[in-house]
């Protein structure tokens, strides 16, 4: 069957966060995308609805086995159903983690630029985020390992989040570096919450190294974050799972999970879960087709018509990061205020950079899960604000 990702829906007055915004603008900034989710999902949410009756949900055996499934067949990982534990989000999850698993004013790790959020989750729990920029070469991002060592060592750190495959640079990490973010969290204590969430947006022909698949090592000081949101454009459906090998660490985010009551199922989210790893595989195989075509011309339309800017290429995630560059002057054109303007005078709406750490104030985030159309008109509003 072949799906049409160039369907325009209008999502405007839907209630949708990223939509939420003048009639004059476009909407390339919140990271869901513009496209129905698979119809087996929709046909799953639609039986599950015609039930009637929504009263509280439980875990089902097939909603771990869908996970064990797929991560099996598509990441080669074998998952104990036992370390599976179901949550309402990445976010929660995650926010729940760093409650338990620190106390206040203890540093929590992220490698910068990094999702937005993570700070959140830090400093709204009287943490304190430690920025341990990845290296930029002018082109593309890699582990700065002698920084990361340097950072990790400092014993008010007790926790990192990464971010596999990596927000918003893209960069899908290999086995060997995930190997000495392992070893090297194990020298110095720390434990690792993986962020795998975009793990299934991935380049025809490439894949990603899940955190926990690398080494025992890796398996045994980490939690591991993952879900069929993001690929299946499904967030708004709350449905997520930590998998925490290590038993001593999964009882502790088993309980953080439990006491922060993010640890329960809506009626819907178990059966969509389900469908979307039975057999949603086609369509989102179709999906990251569609995905990075729209990926390669944006870098192409950029590349030729908006001089001065640098897309950062990428074989994972529907963002792109793009360095700004330099303004008239020769100094660095600050993103926020780029983005600013950007959208006041053209109504597009982009991520400015700031707010993924200081090594974002030169960049945009651009979110291209979105149909060929809209993103010609965003181009074609980028360029006429650069011209």
């Amino acid at each position: 069957m072949n799906y049409d990702f160039d369907k325009q829906i209008n999502r405007r007055n839907s209630g949708s966060l990223k939509w939420d915004v003048a009639d004059n603008e476009l909407a390339l900034w919140v990271a869901d995308m513009d496209f129905e989710t698979a119809p087996c999902i929709k046909d799953a949410i639609c039986n599950r609805a015609l039930h009637g009756i929504f009263g509280y949900s439980i875990v089902t055996d097939k909603w771990s086995d869908s996970y064990v499934n797929w991560w099996k067949k598509r990441h080669n990982l074998n998952i104990d159903k036992g370390a599976l534990i179901f949550c309402t989000g990445i976010v929660p999850a995650i926010s729940s983690c760093v409650r338990k698993l620190t106390t206040p004013a203890e540093k929590v790790l992220i490698q910068t630029p990094c999702y937005n959020i993570f700070f959140n989750s830090i400093v709204n729990n009287g943490r304190v985020p430690l920025e341990s920029p990845l290296s930029f070469d002018g082109s593309s991002y890699s582990m700065d390992f002698e920084r990361l060592e340097k950072d990790l060592s400092d014993p008010q750190v007790s926790l990192m989040i990464l971010c596999n495959p990596q927000n918003p640079t893209g960069n899908i990490w290999n086995t060997d570096e995930l190997r000495r973010v392992g070893e090297l969290c194990r020298k110095y204590g720390v434990t690792v919450i993986s962020d795998e969430i975009h793990c299934d947006i991935v380049r025809p022909g490439y894949g990603y190294v899940p955190f926990a698949s690398v080494s025992e090592t890796c398996a045994e000081i980490s939690v591991s974050c993952l879900a069929p949101s993001k690929c299946f454009n499904i967030a708004g459906i709350n449905s997520a799972a930590v998998m925490v090998p290590n038993p001593v660490l999964r009882h502790k985010v088993c309980r953080a999970l439990n006491t922060d009551e993010v640890a329960e199922p809506n009626a819907f989210a178990v059966d969509a879960t389900i469908a979307a790893f039975m057999e949603g595989e086609d369509w989102l195989n179709q999906l990251n087709d569609y995905l990075f075509n729209n990926r390669n011309f944006a870098e192409e339309f950029i590349a030729k018509e908006i001089p001065g800017f640098t897309v950062i290429k990428a074989d994972s995630t529907y963002l792109l990061w793009v360095r700004l560059g330099t303004d008239s002057d020769g100094n660095e054109i600050n993103a926020d205020e780029f983005a600013e303007a950007l959208r006041r005078e053209t109504g597009l709406r982009v991520n400015g950079g700031c707010e993924y750490g200081r090594s974002g104030d030169n960049f945009i985030r651009i979110n291209l899960a979105c149909p060929r159309a809209v993103l010609t008109d965003a181009l074609m509003r980028l360029k006429s604000y650069c011209a």
